[in-house]
């Protein structure tokens, strides 16, 4: 934070704040009209600041676009962690990564929103040379690598199916995730029909299913 001045009364701006309600403004405006449709002059109106303040914090839309994905991820795992809180410490490899599929399915508004920016952020990318240098492919690899270390301790604790390789699981989980999360939000299939088949695949991913899963959606 810093402390600026203001007809000489102190007033402190606390930048992450800032940059979290661009962020915000970009998602809602982005939910609602598409990423295809986002401008920094769009962001500014929604978030009811100048266009001046928002190019002061992002100097492009590449980075702004980039930034809320970032934000949005770190919405992502709080929500995640609060899921966990609930489960027994450490939690059995598979409630973990049930947990995990479960914040990822867009299954309520903020989850929907995170699928929605990063899925038309990745069309765009395919296109714009701008966006593409930009590291959105790192959020994705993160969780690939959390599942395989998951995957990997599931294996050596015997929880894991015989004859799988973690770090090709962790791959096809991702893909199946991404597919399903598509499907969707263009209402090819309902969440609950999304966590079912989440369901029938980790049935067969480990070696003992034990309780029924965990995997919960609206309604």
């Amino acid at each position: 934070m810093i402390r600026v001045y203001h007809k000489g009364v102190p007033k402190i701006v606390d930048h992450a704040w800032r940059r979290a309600e661009i962020a915000d403004a970009l998602v809602r405006l982005a939910a609602r009209e598409g990423l295809h449709a986002v401008t920094m002059r769009s962001v500014a109106a929604e978030a009811g600041i100048s266009l001046r303040l928002v190019q002061y914090y992002f100097h492009s839309k590449a980075q702004l676009m980039s930034a809320t994905l970032d934000h949005l991820e770190r919405r992502g795992h709080e929500r995640w962690a609060a899921r966990l809180a609930h489960l027994p410490a450490p939690p059995p490899a598979r409630a973990f990564v049930e947990a995990l599929l479960a914040e990822a399915l867009p299954t309520d508004e903020a989850s929907r929103a995170f699928h929605l920016v990063w899925t038309s952020y990745a069309v765009l990318a395919m296109t714009d040379p701008e966006l593409a240098e930009q590291p959105f492919v790192e959020g994705p690899n993160r969780l690939e690598r959390q599942l395989t270390e998951v995957l990997d301790q599931a294996r050596t604790d015997g929880e894991l199916a015989a004859g799988l390789d973690p770090a090709a699981e962790a791959a096809r989980l991702l893909a199946l995730h991404h597919g399903l999360g598509t499907g969707v939000l263009v209402g090819q299939r309902t969440a609950e029909s999304a966590a079912g088949v989440l369901r029938y695949h980790l049935d067969r991913l480990f070696a003992t299913p034990g309780d029924e899963c965990v995997i919960h959606t609206p309604g």
